[in-house]
């Protein structure tokens, strides 16, 4: 509320240049204190296509357990999800409202965006990403689509192609813009090129085209200097391509981190086995460490149970096992749930309410899962 002014009088000019300088030495000391103004609004959400100021000045964690430069936690593993947006069109909202549910912040959040260089889904880094990914670690899959719909709503897109991808050919007009605004952005992010990449064999091209694609995308963004990127190969799991995932990995050099997607699907796709976790991703987290590399961090970049219709405490037992299973496999350095219901019967695979969501939130409260979360 503005308060009323004061009836203005008549001041000596000594009386009124003392009273200016003193204005002045409070205002410099307030900069001092609290820093230049922020482009954000009021609300701290950058304008559109801005980047925030702060993005990368938060707190680096110290001793033992601190993250390594490739965002590795020692001590642990790091408790993420993939939220989609709320019905206002708000991630934050979406994401806010998930962690009152689970009783915690995640550590990571994961987020997907297409080609289309649209402010909707196109632009890596939405204001809202900006925001949350100042206490949170940001995981972007970038998708070499054009969706269709918006946030890919009912799963349709028009493919880029591999090939045309590695010539170059995208460069000025997507890759660049969108490696600065990651640059720019300063916080180290995970990033995962095509994730479930042996399902887009065909469509988008030929295992050896991907490869020279994911290469050329990682050899741009060397050239662009972009050096907060921990770059994340990401399959989809099923040991029936195995064969496929060996042509397809770009190369120790090219990979920070290896991402699977597994998941006890039971009821949904027409399967009648039920998987617990433990079954649902150690035979996938052995054969890439016995296949692909031994050396390099796993991430469960998506993972999630459906419920069984005849025994409700199955799914909250499900995620109840987790914290303990994780212990057994422990280059597992990130479990990343998949918070949305997938096409088909029976293929609600969010933890929103009820068991799953008690099952979910015990999970989550295990000092496995608390690592110190890097500011920057």
């Amino acid at each position: 509320m503005t308060p009323r002014r004061a009836p203005r009088e008549r001041r000596p000019r000594a009386y009124v240049l003392l009273a200016l300088s003193a204005v002045v030495a409070l205002l410099t000391g307030l900069l001092a204190w609290f820093g230049p103004p922020s482009s954000d609004d009021e609300d701290g959400v950058p304008s559109a296509g801005a980047l925030p100021s702060d993005a990368a000045t938060g707190p680096v964690p110290g001793g033992r357990c601190a993250p390594t430069a490739t965002l590795v936690p020692p001590c642990g593993a790091w408790w993420g999800a993939y939220i989609p947006y709320a019905e206002n069109g708000s991630l934050k909202d979406a994401v806010y409202a998930f962690e009152e549910k689970i009783g915690r912040k995640l550590d990571l959040l994961y987020t997907y965006h297409d080609m289309s260089n649209t402010d909707l889904d196109g632009q890596l880094l939405t204001p809202d990403e900006q925001i949350l990914g100042r206490d949170r670690l940001l995981m972007l899959a970038w998708e070499s689509t054009v969706w269709r719909e918006p946030h890919h709503a009912n799963w349709t897109e028009d493919q880029l192609g591999w090939a045309k991808l590695a010539s170059g050919a995208y460069d000025r007009e997507i890759i660049d813009p969108q490696a600065r605004r990651i640059k720019a952005y300063g916080k180290r992010v995970f990033f995962s090129f095509d994730q479930e990449v042996d399902a887009r064999v065909g469509d988008a091209g030929t295992p050896e085209e991907y490869v020279a694609a994911y290469r050329h995308l990682h050899d741009r963004f060397d050239e662009l200097g972009v050096d907060n990127v921990v770059w994340v190969w990401t399959v989809s799991g099923f040991l029936a391509s195995a064969k496929l995932f060996e042509r397809l990995y770009p190369g120790d050099a090219y990979v920070d981190w290896i991402g699977m997607d597994q998941y006890n699907y039971f009821t949904c796709h027409d399967t009648t086995d039920w998987k617990d976790f433990d079954r649902s991703q150690r035979p996938t987290y052995e054969w890439l460490r016995s296949h692909i590399s031994a050396e390099k961090p796993l991430m469960f970049a998506e993972f999630a149970t459906v419920p069984d219709p005849a025994d409700e405490d199955r799914q909250r037992e499900w995620y109840e096992r987790i914290p303990e299973v994780a212990r057994t496999m422990p280059d597992a350095k990130a479990l990343v749930h998949w918070n949305r219901a997938v096409p088909g019967k029976g293929c609600d695979l969010t933890v929103n309410e009820g068991p799953g969501l008690e099952g979910y939130r015990t999970a989550g409260q295990d000092a496995y899962f608390k690592q110190p979360v890097p500011g920057r």
